[in-house]
């Protein structure tokens, strides 16, 4: 399948010369047109892949400013593609955010000790993800002010 695209220009405006990018890697089309829903109303653009396969090829033509990955995809899981994100020099420094079925303790646990920067479990509320998604935007924002002075 290939990525599914999504740029926004109707919404309050960005501060940044370019929309911040959301990556999503989701095997579920509604949970995909669901989080572009959320990347439009945080005037981000998104980007959205259903197979985990390609996924730092696809961060790095992007541009991620963000990745939310699911754990449990089909072929692969999202701790493998963790890793590869992890040992990629151009996408390790990307937040990557969980977003998971799984929500034992044991879960969290061991997706935390994975070294991913959020962890939300689904069946998750908009305004839940829009948070977190939120946070570490602003985060970036900060870190790439901090570069450019």
């Amino acid at each position: 399948m290939k990525p599914v695209s999504y740029s926004s220009d109707t919404c309050c405006q960005s501060t940044q010369k370019r929309k911040p990018v959301i990556l999503a890697i989701e095997d579920n089309e509604d949970n995909l047109l669901l989080i572009s829903y959320i990347a439009e109303s945080l005037n981000c653009d998104f980007v959205g892949e259903s197979e985990g396969s390609r996924t730092v090829e696809i961060a790095k033509s992007c541009q991620a400013d963000i990745i939310l990955l699911d754990i449990m995809l089909p072929g692969t899981n999202g701790l493998e593609i963790f890793a590869s994100l992890q040992a990629d020099t151009f996408t390790r420094e990307i937040p990557v955010i969980a977003v998971t079925a799984l929500a034992l303790v044991e879960d969290q646990k061991r997706i935390e000790a994975a070294g991913f920067h959020g962890y939300v479990t689904k069946p998750y509320l908009i305004e839940e993800l829009e948070e977190v998604v939120s946070r570490y935007l602003y985060l970036n924002s900060l870190r790439e002010g901090l570069i450019k002075q």
